[in-house]
Parts: C-alpha cells; sequence; structure tokens
C-alpha cells in the first residue's frame, strides 16, 4: 500500500523535511518503510512510477480529489466520462522541474469556457488576472455545477475542489495531481478507481484526515509523514485481513464525481492500526 500526501506548491519544498510538502508512506509484507520525502512533483512522480513498475498487486492513494461534481467534464469535454476530463487536464497543465506550473492560468481558462461567474477561485489579490477572484465569488447555483461533490457533502471537513489558495483548499493539488494520475495509469497500465473497477495496480483517492485523531496521538511534528506512514499501515492491515472490499462500495454520483477510498469507514480504519 502507498499512500501519496500531495502539494500544490509553485516553489521545490526544503531541502530539510518539512510540513506541506509531499510524502509518500509505504506498508507491505516487508513492514512500514520509512516515508519518502519528495521536493517536486517530479520526484513523487518518479518515484512511485517506479514502484509500480515492480509489478504485483499494489494500491496507490493520493491525497487530493480526482473528479469534480456533476455536469463539469460535460462542459469542457462534451462527455461525463472522468477520464476524459483527466485527458483534458493533462494536455492543458504545465508543470516543470521545478514545480514551476500555470494552474492558475487553466483555472481561468476554465472559468472562460464555463462562462458567468465561473466556478474556480483563489488568486493573489497583488496579481488580478481576468476570469479568476481572489474571493469568493462563483455562483453555483447560476452556473449549474455544485460547489461540492456528494463526497464532500457527506465527509466533513473534506473541502470543495474549487478554492485554488487559502488554508484547507486543495483545488490546485487537484489541478496538478489530476495530470500526474493520468499519466500514470497511461504507463503503467493502472486502473483509476472508481471511475474504472480495480485491478492488480489501481490508483485511488485518499483522506488522510479519516484518521486525523490518530495521527494528533502520534506526536509527529510534521503530521503530513505521520498520514501517510498510518493510512498505508491501515489499508494493508485490511487487506491482509480481507477485509477491505467494503472500501470500495460507492453511490453512482462516484462514477463521474470521484469518491474518496474509506470514506464512511473511518472507525474500521482505525481500528485497523490497532491490529497485530
Amino acid at each position: 500500500m502507498i499512500v501519496v500526501d500531495w502539494s500544490g506548491k509553485a516553489t521545490r519544498s526544503p531541502r530539510k523535511d518539512s510540513k506541506d510538502a509531499i510524502w509518500i508512506g509505504v506498508a507491505d509484507v516487508e513492514g512500514d518503510w520509512q516515508p519518502k520525502y519528495c521536493r517536486t512533483r517530479a520526484e513523487a512522480f518518479e518515484w512511485v512510477g517506479e514502484r509500480l513498475s515492480d509489478g504485483g498487486r499494489q494500491l496507490v492513494g493520493f491525497d487530493f480529489p480526482m473528479g469534480y461534481p456533476l455536469g463539469f467534464a460535460r462542459r469542457l469535454t462534451a462527455t461525463d466520462d472522468a477520464r476524459r476530463l483527466h485527458g483534458w487536464l493533462a494536455d492543458q497543465v504545465v508543470d516543470d522541474p521545478s514545480n514551476a506550473n500555470n494552474r492558475f492560468e487553466v483555472a481561468a481558462e476554465v472559468n472562460r469556457l464555463i462562462g458567468g461567474t465561473g466556478v474556480f477561485w483563489g488568486y493573489p489579490k497583488a496579481r488580478p488576472r481576468p476570469h479568476l477572484s481572489s474571493h469568493k465569488t462563483p455562483d453555483y447555483t447560476a452556473v449549474g455545477i455544485a460547489e461540492k461533490r456528494r463526497v464532500e457533502r457527506e465527509n466533513p471537513p473534506a473541502k470543495p475542489v474549487w478554492q485554488l489558495l487559502g488554508a484547507g483548499s486543495v483545488g490546485s493539488q487537484a489541478l496538478l495531481g489530476i495530470p500526474v494520475v493520468h499519466r500514470l495509469a497511461a504507463a503503467t497500465g493502472a486502473s483509476v478507481w472508481p471511475f474504472e473497477l480495480p485491478r492488480a495496480l489501481t490508483l485511488a483517492e485518499v483522506y488522510p484526515s479519516l484518521l486525523a485523531r490518530s495521527v494528533s496521538l502520534s506526536g509527529d511534528p510534521i503530521p503530513d509523514r505521520a498520514q501517510v506512514r498510518l493510512l498505508s499501515r491501515a489499508l494493508y492491515r485490511l487487506a491482509r485481513a480481507e477485509r477491505l472490499a467494503p472500501l470500495f462500495a460507492t453511490p453512482p454520483e462516484a462514477a463521474e464525481e470521484g469518491w474518496i477510498l474509506g470514506a464512511g469507514h473511518a472507525a474500521l480504519l482505525a481500528e485497523a492500526l490497532t491490529w497485530a
């Protein structure tokens, strides 16, 4: 089991282990590996790709939304196919090896294509730009696209996918992460759940905050590091006990919106951490 805590930073993370960077946790038959610290998304892509090339059965969880509310994909691709949307975003997003990227430009262009107030928001106030506001201005009812996916409505405090900047925002992570998932799937033949059925190699969305209490009790000064270590351990123990299947049950909306692996099963994940 591999769990990746993602980052939407526009610069390299510090050389010294830090929070709000990319951390990768691994748990397998050899036990818990020391979490891997990555300074850039390119480094993380390479590391995960090499790990997947080893073959076998592997589940990789990424801590960012892999889908958007119903109707969004159709507005950009003329289909409800989330994987088609992934490809569209992969064609638009430029993310270089130093973490410099064009996420704000892509978001602004999406808002222009959507029309009205758009859907994305969050941009440095000192650098105003057309079609993208520094504060929350979208009228989701008027635009006809929901602010939250079903999984976010049912699992607070999971955040909406539209906010690009500010505390707790996940919009930038998704815009910069979905192209990585798309390319990993293309390179390795992995499925992207829940848009596709799980296979030997499966990529999925996770939410380490489901284990918030366990992370707090860990005492680790870098919560991101504790999150990936504990969630990868919990998922591996559930798989070993053949109790992972319930986490893959999803409502109909998940086929387009995506879903958090483990949503609704926080207690089971925490319980798994107590197993030998």
